[in-house]
């Protein structure tokens, strides 16, 4: 009698699970991403490069994760530092060495789903060396209207951490996204 009972439960538990899993708006509220998300992670300590990197880059602009581009941006990026987007960007031989060594190295610790699925949404021929022309970046903020974005306290759309309130760990989830005044976004 038992094994009767046996076999729909556990066929129960499949079912639901994959319906959690596949569901990205259920998974995103689970007990599992709450327990492993990044405010939970351990500290990494920052090395010479990522420090460098700190310093250099994000004296002028958030230091985006070097996650959110492939390999082949951040390398064309140093390499064109003498014009950085309307500005002389230019380093140290040896401090874009660093750099290099940081931005395409292969460590990763960053494992927000926000920023795989960016940098999976850009094709293998395409060099952005802009986030925000990425296709994963244009459809999460396709329906934020101008006005928030122009306003004085965040002046752009580069501008993560003025509504991402955990951009700097490396969280971009909805429940830290608070725009100035607006509020809380969650679409």
């Amino acid at each position: 009698m038992k094994k009767i009972f046996l076999l729909p439960a556990v066929a129960v538990l499949i079912v639901g699970g994959a319906y959690l899993l596949a569901d990205n708006d259920r998974y995103e509220e689970s007990d599992f991403v709450r327990k492993y998300s990044l405010s939970n992670v351990k500290k990494v300590p920052m090395n010479a490069q990522e420090k460098l990197y700190i310093n250099e880059c994000g004296s002028c602009h958030m230091a985006y994760q070097k996650e959110f581009l492939p390999k082949r941006s951040w390398n064309k990026m140093l390499n064109t530092l003498e014009d950085h987007f309307g500005v002389d960007a230019t380093l140290e031989p040896e401090d874009k060495k660093t750099l290099s060594k940081y931005l395409i190295g292969a460590n990763s610790k960053y494992l927000d789903r926000h920023i795989t699925k960016m940098k999976r949404s850009i094709r293998t021929k395409d060099t952005p060396l802009r986030i925000s022309d990425t296709p994963y970046f244009k459809k999460e903020h396709r329906g934020i209207p101008a006005k928030f974005i122009k306003q004085k306290e965040v002046k752009s759309i580069a501008n993560c951490n003025a509504c991402h309130t955990k951009a700097q760990k490396g969280d971009y989830g909805e429940r830290s996204i608070f725009i100035p005044n607006y509020g809380r976004w969650d679409d």
